[in-house]
């Protein structure tokens, strides 16, 4: 695929690129009449930018599938070097999902396109469905910026976002490794990440943040001035230096926002989470 008319594509987003998916042609692999394919002849994409994929979640689309079927086809590719054998462009959740549900076919879609071209729609698809966690989603990025030349304009045009969006997406990666972790787990947001970027320690602020519960204005704040003592979300009239010692030992166990409520009687504990993975961790815990 030439230049050209790689930059026609630029800015037409998923819908466009399916449509050319859609397009009737013929495959370069046998595909049953209805369209689907043993579900053991597809592969995952080892290029996919999204890498986790919340249990609960899988677990939940794989009961839908029990009931009524995989609706939605995946878009796959010929696997190179693999004759009959499928690679996944778009789908690989659904595909998972299929799996658990126990399904012996898929539908699908079959596209014969490189290497740039999976990588993009596999990325739009994700963005577009926020399927990413920011790290995934930067890392999808610079792939496409190493592997295939793009630009932050061109990512920009062809996922729909501004060119700062990507510019500041990249600086992530930037970041070290306990940070990238908390942005995976989603202890941390993106925007509190990004406050982190230049910090003279960046993951001793970023456990105060987490800590504290503190919001990306604030976390911007800690940023500039790291000697600064922000307000807590969890702190609250009344509460005595023995809670919340205890409400930051159980943060920072956890990674998530613990506060502790006495009342004359009994009183009430709240762990915070903002994603399922972090509940799913937190059980896992409280089992063992």
């Amino acid at each position: 695929m030439n230049e050209d008319t790689s930059r026609k594509r630029l800015g037409r987003g998923l819908a466009a690129l399916i449509g050319e998916i859609d397009r009737p042609e013929t495959p370069a692999r046998p595909v049953a009449a209805d369209g689907k394919v043993a579900i053991e002849l597809i592969a995952p994409n080892p290029r996919n930018p999204r890498r986790s994929f919340a249990e609960m979640e899988l677990a939940d689309l794989a009961q839908s599938l029990r009931e009524h079927g995989l609706v939605q086809p995946v878009v796959v590719r010929p696997a190179p070097g693999q004759t009959g054998r499928y690679e996944i462009i778009a789908g690989e959740r659904r595909w998972r999902a299929a799996q658990r549900a126990g399904l012996a076919e898929i539908p699908v879609i079959v596209r014969d396109v490189d290497d740039r071209v999976a990588l993009e729609i596999a990325i739009v698809e994700n963005v577009q469905r926020a399927d990413l966690n920011p790290i995934e989603e930067a890392m999808g990025y610079q792939r496409l910026i190493d592997d295939h030349g793009y630009t932050q304009a061109d990512l920009g045009q062809v996922i729909g976002k501004s060119r700062s969006h990507v510019a500041n997406t990249l600086r992530l990666l930037k970041l070290p490794g306990d940070i990238r972790e908390m942005l995976v787990d989603g202890a941390l947001s993106a925007g509190h990440a990004r406050t982190l970027v230049t910090a003279d320690d960046p993951v001793g602020l970023a456990r105060k943040i987490v800590a504290g519960g503190l919001s990306v204005r604030q976390a911007e704040a800690l940023a500039q001035d790291p000697q600064s003592q922000p307000k807590l979300k969890s702190t609250a009239p009344g509460k005595d230096a023995d809670t919340l010692a205890l409400e930051k030992l159980l943060s920072d166990v956890t990674g998530l926002q613990v506060s502790i409520n006495h009342r004359e009687k009994g009183g009430e504990l709240k762990i915070a989470y903002r994603t399922l993975e972090q509940l799913d961790d937190l059980c896992r815990r409280l089992r063992d």
